[in-house]
C-alpha cells in the first residue's frame, strides 16, 4: 500500500502523524511511504531522518494526496485538503465530525473512507487513540488555565496554589474521564482546591480513592454545577461522548454567576464544547472574554507540545495504521471490531450514529457496508 503523510496545516499544529521509525516498520512490511517536506520538523524530525530510511519526501501536499492509497494525519482535513481527497482513499486521523457539519458534508461528497482516531473503541469502551491526547490536554488545561488567571493575561490575578495565609484557587472540572482525571492531578499537585464532577457514581468512587485530599468528588447535575460556579476560579470542561456532540452544561445565563477574571478552559471544544459560549480558538489567538470571563478554547491543545504529543500519539495509532496497511480497509475491519467502530464514513455513507444524529443524516450500519 502507498501511505501518505502530509504536513499539518492547521494553525500552530506541529505534530506529525508518522515518525521516521514508524515509517521504517511500514517499509519493512513492503509498503511505500511518502512524506511531505518539513512535515516532521515541528516534532523534531527532519526530511533527512525520513529519507535515510527509504521514505520518499515530496515537495507538496498534492503530490502526497495524488499518490497515496491511505492518508495519515493528525487533525481533520482542512478545506484545501478536502479538495485533494479522492474517492476510494482511506483517511486515518482525528475528525470530530459531530462538531462540523461542513466538514462532514464535504467529506461525504469526496467518496473516501474516514477512520477516526477518536471513535476506535475497545471492548471495555475505552478509546485507545483518544487516551494519549486526552492525557496531554487534561494536564495542559490546568497549565494554561493557571497562566490566564494571571492579571496580565486578563485573569483575576490569583495563584492557583495560594501561599501560606492566602487561600488557593478553586478549580471545577466537569467530567471525570481521562481529561478530567489528568486535570485533577495537576491542579491538586499545584495546591488548588479541586472539585471534579461526573454522573457515574462508580467513577466518582474510584476517583475518591486515588485522588489526594484536596480533590472533592461531586455528582454532576445542573444544581451542583450552578452552586459551584460563584466560587470557581478555573473551570475545565472535560466531557466526552464518543463521536457525538458534547452536551452543553454551562449556559450563557450561568456564566453570570462566575466572578470577573475567572477562566474557562473547554477541552471539549473539538466536539462542540460543553460551555454554551465556547467557540474554537487557536494557539495564536487562544482566548476571548464573555461577560468578564476569560475563555480558552484551543481546538488542538496538544499541538503546543508536539515532541511529547507526536510520540504519545503514534505509540497508540501505529498498531492500527499497520493493520489497515497490511490487511486493507475491509479485511482489517472484519478482523478487528475496535477498528470497525472507528469507521465514520464509507464511500459517501455515514456509518457512525453520533455523526448521523448530529446533522440528521441517513445512517448506514457499518457492518452492512464493509
Amino acid at each position: 500500500m502507498k501511505i501518505g503523510v502530509p504536513k499539518e496545516i492547521k494553525i500552530h499544529e506541529n505534530r506529525v502523524a508518522l515518525t521516521p521509525h514508524g515509517a521504517l516498520e511500514l517499509i519493512k512490511a513492503g509498503h511505500e511511504v511518502f512524506v511531505e517536506t518539513k512535515a516532521g520538523v515541528g516534532s523534531g524530525y527532519f526530511d533527512s531522518d525520513y529519507a535515510d530510511l527509504g521514505v520518499s519526501v515530496e515537495s507538496d501536499a498534492k503530490s502526497i494526496f495524488d499518490c497515496a492509497d491511505m492518508i495519515v494525519k493528525v487533525k481533520e482535513p482542512q478545506d484545501i485538503e478536502l479538495e485533494m481527497i479522492r474517492k476510494g482513499q482511506i483517511i486515518f486521523t482525528y475528525f470530530h465530525f459531530a462538531s462540523s457539519q461542513s466538514l462532514t458534508e464535504k467529506f461525504i461528497q469526496s467518496g473516501a473512507s474516514a477512520v477516526a482516531y477518536e471513535t476506535i473503541m475497545l471492548a471495555d469502551k475505552s478509546l485507545p487513540l483518544l487516551v494519549p491526547m486526552s492525557e496531554v490536554a487534561g494536564k495542559m488545561s490546568v497549565q494554561e488555565g493557571a497562566k490566564f488567571l494571571e492579571k496580565s493575561k486578563g485573569g483575576r490575578g490569583i495563584l492557583l496554589g495560594g501561599v501560606p495565609g492566602v487561600a488557593p484557587a478553586n478549580v471545577m472540572i466537569i467530567g471525570g474521564g481521562i481529561v478530567g482525571t489528568n486535570a485533577a492531578w495537576i491542579a491538586s499537585g499545584l495546591g488548588a482546591t479541586v472539585f471534579i464532577l461526573d454522573n457515574n457514581l462508580n467513577r466518582l468512587r474510584y476517583l475518591d480513592e486515588i485522588m489526594p485530599a484536596n480533590v472533592n468528588t461531586i455528582f454532576s447535575n445542573h444544581h451542583n454545577i450552578e452552586s459551584l460556579l460563584p466560587e470557581t476560579d478555573l473551570l475545565v470542561g472535560a466531557v466526552l461522548i464518543p463521536g457525538a456532540k458534547a452536551p452543553s452544561l454551562v449556559s450563557r445565563k450561568m456564566l453570570s454567576l462566575m466572578r470577573k477574571g475567572s477562566v474557562i478552559v473547554d477541552v471539549a471544544v473539538d466536539q462542540g464544547g460543553c460551555v454554551e459560549t465556547c467557540k474554537p480558538t487557536t494557539h495564536e489567538d487562544p482566548t476571548y472574554v464573555v461577560d468578564g470571563v476569560v475563555h480558552y478554547c484551543v481546538a488542538n491543545m496538544p499541538g503546543a507540545v508536539p515532541f511529547t504529543s507526536t510520540i504519545a500519539l503514534t505509540n497508540a495509532t501505529f498498531p492500527y495504521l499497520s493493520k489497515l496497511a497490511n490487511q486493507g480497509l475491509e479485511v482489517s475491519m472484519k478482523n478487528d471490531a475496535s477498528l470497525l467502530v472507528g469507521l465514520n464514513i464509507y464511500d459517501g455513507k455515514v456509518t457512525h450514529k453520533g455523526v448521523s444524529d448530529a446533522f440528521e443524516l441517513e445512517f448506514q450500519d457499518r457492518k452492512s457496508v464493509v
